[in-house]
């Protein structure tokens, strides 16, 4: 792949400003995980975060979906062909993009996940929901990790195990906000099963018996997967571990508030107190685990195999990912003795 060219015009420091002033305000968890980062890594995780929120703001607020998310491929178009950009994300995610090298599919698997939501798609399995959460935050996992330099297929795939985790988690969490806007994500096949006529239960949603057993069914499936993306955070370079074990240890709290109240997540949201966030960033910081080799190097889901696998013939980043951090002796480490796995 040949070289990227430098596109015309560096973020300025507004800019940066104004992306993360987008993740303070839209996501407490985040930013406050992000604050570990590594400051360069950290300009570009905001510059990604900036444009994700942008995007699903976008498509939510517009009348015509598609078209909005037609508008915003538009805006990829021109990030990757260096041209001149207006507005402070565009110039901020053209950065990272031409920093670190991050590839074009996975914007587009998120453009294509939010597409479904402006049909209102629905799923009939879990490996449907896992299709979508693959695209919608799966993709954003694999974004991070060309940020950090991470870019052999066993940390990809991790990586995306965390963002299908997170993605489930939320399914969970905005049951009944979700069911009173006429959307469903929970499994269809998983309702059927528990006796719930969807259509009459988005005409009244309640909380009943059946939709408990679904919601912790669905959190079993996110608890799986957080554990597998536990290997690949402990194989991470040093300097990444804290902020992205405290992103995993606070998105999973969400799920385990969610059963300390029944799994009743359609009647009020679960929400995490800031001091029960603090005790999870301290754990984050004091984690020194070492990763499980059978977890470590599973193949990834069926779903982001395509992530994986877009990762390995992208192009190499212009910039190492954190200066001053033994990262590529971490990520040596992580490497030796590895199995080989069939993507």
């Amino acid at each position: 792949m040949p070289a990227r060219l430098p596109h015309p015009e560096r973020a300025s420091p507004a800019d940066l400003a104004a992306c993360r002033a987008m993740i303070r305000t839209g996501s407490k968890s985040f930013y406050l995980a992000s604050l570990l980062l590594p400051d360069r890594v950290r300009t570009g995780a905001y510059a990604l975060y900036a444009f994700c929120r942008l995007s699903d703001d976008s498509v939510d607020e517009a009348r015509g979906g598609a078209r909005a998310v037609d508008a915003l491929s538009a805006r990829l178009d021109r990030v990757f062909a260096d041209a001149r950009l207006d507005g402070a994300v565009d110039r901020a995610l053209a950065d990272a993009v031409e920093d670190y090298a991050i590839p074009r599919v996975f914007f587009d698997a998120l453009l294509e996940g939010l597409a479904w939501d402006a049909a209102g798609r629905r799923y009939e399995t879990i490996e449907e929901v896992f299709d979508y959460a693959a695209r919608v935050a799966g993709a954003v996992g694999a974004m991070m990790v060309a940020l950090m330099g991470a870019r052999a297929p066993h940390l990809v795939a991790r990586a995306c195990d965390l963002g299908v985790a997170m993605q489930l988690t939320n399914i969970a969490r905005d049951v009944g906000e979700d069911a009173r806007a006429g959307r469903v994500y929970l499994p269809l096949s998983w309702l059927d099963a528990s006796g719930v006529d969807v259509e009459a239960w988005l005409a009244r949603p309640a909380f009943n018996a059946a939709i408990e057993s679904v919601v912790r069914r669905l959190l079993a499936e996110a608890d799986a997967l957080y554990v597998r993306a536990d290997a690949g955070i402990a194989a991470l370079p040093s300097a990444f571990r804290p902020a992205i074990g405290a992103a995993r240890l606070l998105y999973a709290e969400i799920g385990a508030e969610a059963l300390r109240m029944g799994a009743n997540t359609v009647d009020r949201r679960a929400v995490v107190a800031l001091s029960r966030k603090t005790a999870l960033v301290g754990r984050a910081l004091a984690t020194r685990d070492r990763p499980g080799q059978e977890t470590l190097f599973a193949p990834p889901l069926r779903a982001t195999a395509y992530l994986v696998d877009a990762m390995q013939s992208a192009a190499q980043p212009a910039l190492a990912a954190c200066d001053g951090w033994p990262w590529a002796l971490s990520l040596f480490a992580a490497l030796e003795d590895r199995p080989r796995y069939v993507v």
